[in-house]
C-alpha cells in the first residue's frame, strides 16, 4: 500500500515580522499560521506530516504536539539547525520521513490559505494515467508575478522555475505564470535531486525550485496543476498577515452564509467557530475560539464570545462579553453584560446590563437584569435578583458559595456574603446584608432603622456652609 507523507517547511526566523514569535506561530483567525498546512496535508490525505523547524522551535514543537499528538496520522518535528535554504530544510525533512513512505508532498509553512482539495489535486496528478509524472507541482496564474519564481517552459514542457532576483531575460520576467510552492514526488526523486542542490545563485542558497530543473534535464515529465492564486499568498510581515486574514476571513464567512447562518459585513468569525442555520451574527461581533452557536440565535453588535456555547434561540443583546461560558436555549443576555468563565445559564435564564457573572450556575427562568455581581453563584429556577446585587464571594483568601434556591427573590441593593444559602420561595428585603442562610419561605431584613427628624435640614444646611466659608 503506498503512503504519503507532508513535509512543511516552517524553520524560517521571519526577521520582516518584527517579532520575538516565530513567524509561523502568529495567528490567524485564532490559530497560528503553521497549524492550516499542516491540517490541510492531514484532510488532504497524507499519512503522516513532518514539519521542519527551526527558529523558535520550542514554541512550534509545543504547539503541534498539544494540537495533533492525540491524531491518529503522526505529526512530528525535524530540526534545521542553520536556515541555508528551502532546498536544505526539505533535505533535512526527508530525513524525518518514515521508511513505508512512497510519496512526498512539500509545501511552505506560511501558507495558511492552502486547502487540503489543493493538495489533493497536486497528489492525485501522480497517478492519474498510465503513464503518471515523476514530479507534480502546483502553479499560479497572476496579472502581477513581480518578486515570483517564474515557471519556463518549452513547448508546454516545464523546465525549471526561475526565481525573481536571478531573472535576467525579459521574456522570463514576462511570464505571468508563477511557482506556488507545493511539490510531490516518490521518496526516490527527491532523495536523488535534492543530493544535486548547490548554492548557485542570488542568495547563495540552496533552492527547493531547482528540483524541478533535475527533474527536467533527466528527462522526467512534470504535471502542473494549476491553483487559484489566493492559494499563493504566503506572509512575511504584518501588513500581508492582514491581507491573508481578510481573504480568508471572507472564505469562512461565505462557508457560513451558504450554510444558512446571516452574518452582517464587519463580523469576526475565527476559525473553528461553529454556526448553525437561522443564527444572526450582526457587525461588530467577534466570535472567537470554539464558540459554537445554535439554530436561531441572535448574537446582536460589538458582542464578544470566545469559547462560548449559545442555545438554540438564545438573544445576546449589544456588547456582550462571555468567555468559557453556555448559555440556553431562548436565554436573554446583555446589553453590556459580563459572562466571565464557568458561567452556566439554563433556558429562558436572564442576566441583564452591567450584570457581570463569574463560575455561576442560573437555574431555568432565573433572572438578574440590572447592575449586579453574582461570583461562584447557584441559582435556582425562576429566582429573581434585583438590582445592585453583589454576591461576596471572596475572603481575601479563597473563594466562597452563594447559593439561591428556586423562586427565591433578592431585593435590590442586597449584599450576600458567602457561604451562604437563600432557601426556595424565600424573600430578601432590599438594602439587607445576608450574612446567615435564609430558610425556604422566609423573610430576611438586615438594615438599619430609619430616623427622620422633622425640620432638620435647614439647620445641615448652615452647618456645612459655616464649615466651607471657615478660614483654612
Amino acid at each position: 500500500m503506498q503512503t504519503t507523507t507532508a513535509i512543511v517547511l516552517a524553520a524560517g526566523q521571519g526577521t520582516r515580522m518584527k517579532s520575538a514569535l516565530p513567524k509561523v506561530m502568529h495567528p490567524l483567525l485564532g490559530l497560528p499560521i503553521v497549524h492550516y498546512g499542516v491540517q490541510a496535508a492531514l484532510e488532504a490525505g497524507c499519512d503522516e506530516v513532518v514539519v521542519v523547524v527551526g527558529h523558535g522551535r520550542e514554541l512550534v514543537e509545543k504547539y503541534l504536539a498539544d494540537t495533533f499528538g492525540a491524531s491518529t496520522k503522526p505529526v512530528r518535528t525535524v530540526v534545521q539547525e542553520k536556515q541555508r535554504g528551502t532546498g536544505d530544510a526539505a533535505r533535512v525533512g526527508l530525513t524525518a520521513v518514515g521508511r513505508q513512505a512512497e510519496r512526498v508532498l512539500v509545501l511552505n509553512g506560511d501558507v495558511p490559505l492552502v486547502r487540503a482539495e489543493d493538495l489533493r489535486a497536486v497528489l492525485e496528478t501522480l497517478h492519474a494515467n498510465k503513464t503518471p509524472p515523476a514530479l507534480s507541482m502546483a502553479t499560479c496564474v497572476v496579472d502581477d508575478p513581480s518578486g515570483y519564481g517564474r515557471i519556463v517552459r518549452r513547448e508546454g514542457q516545464v523546465l525549471l522555475i526561475r526565481e525573481d532576483r536571478d531573472i535576467r531575460a525579459d521574456d522570463e520576467r514576462a511570464v505571468r505564470e508563477i511557482n506556488a510552492g507545493i511539490y510531490a514526488a516518490n521518496v526516490a526523486l527527491w532523495r536523488e535531486a535534492l543530493a544535486t542542490l548547490q548554492p548557485n545563485n542570488a542568495q547563495g542558497e540552496l533552492y527547493l525550485t531547482d528540483v524541478v530543473a533535475f527533474a527536467s534535464n533527466a528527462g522526467e515529465r512534470i504535471a502542473t496543476v494549476q491553483l487559484g492564486a489566493d492559494v499563493l499568498a504566503g506572509v512575511n510581515d504584518r501588513d500581508q498577515l492582514a491581507q491573508v486574514e481578510r481573504d480568508m476571513q471572507a472564505r469562512i464567512v461565505r462557508q457560513w452564509r451558504m450554510a444558512g447562518a446571516t452574518v452582517r459585513d464587519g463580523a469576526r468569525i475565527e476559525s473553528l467557530v461553529m454556526l448553525e442555520p437561522d443564527v444572526t451574527v450582526e457587525g461588530g461581533a467577534v466570535l472567537r475560539g470554539r464558540t459554537r452557536v445554535a439554530r436561531g440565535a441572535t448574537v446582536d453588535v460589538g458582542c464578544v464570545l470566545t469559547d462560548v456555547e449559545v442555545g438554540e434561540g438564545a438573544v445576546l443583546k449589544p456588547y456582550t462579553v462571555a468567555t468559557d461560558s453556555r448559555i440556553g436555549a431562548r436565554a436573554q443576555i446583555g446589553p453590556f453584560a459580563h459572562l466571565r468563565p464557568q458561567s452556566e445559564l439554563a433556558e429562558e435564564a436572564h442576566v441583564g446590563n452591567f450584570v457581570e457573572t463569574k463560575k455561576t450556575r442560573m437555574g431555568r427562568g432565573a433572572k438578574a437584569n440590572h447592575l449586579s455581581y453574582l461570583g461562584d453563584g447557584v441559582i435556582g429556577a425562576g429566582a429573581n435578583v434585583g438590582a445592585g446585587t453583589i454576591f461576596c464571594n471572596y475572603d481575601g483568601y479563597q473563594k466562597h458559595t452563594t447559593t439561591i434556591g428556586e423562586g427565591a427573590f433578592i431585593g435590590s441593593d442586597s449584599q450576600l456574603v458567602a457561604p451562604v444559602t437563600v432557601g426556595a420561595n424565600a424573600y430578601v428585603g432590599t438594602g439587607t446584608t445576608v450574612t446567615e442562610d435564609v430558610p425556604p419561605e422566609a423573610l430576611a431584613i438586615g438594615r438599619a432603622r430609619q430616623v427622620n427628624k422633622e425640620g432638620y435640614a435647614a439647620k445641615l444646611r448652615q452647618r456645612l456652609k459655616a464649615a466651607k466659608e471657615e478660614p483654612k
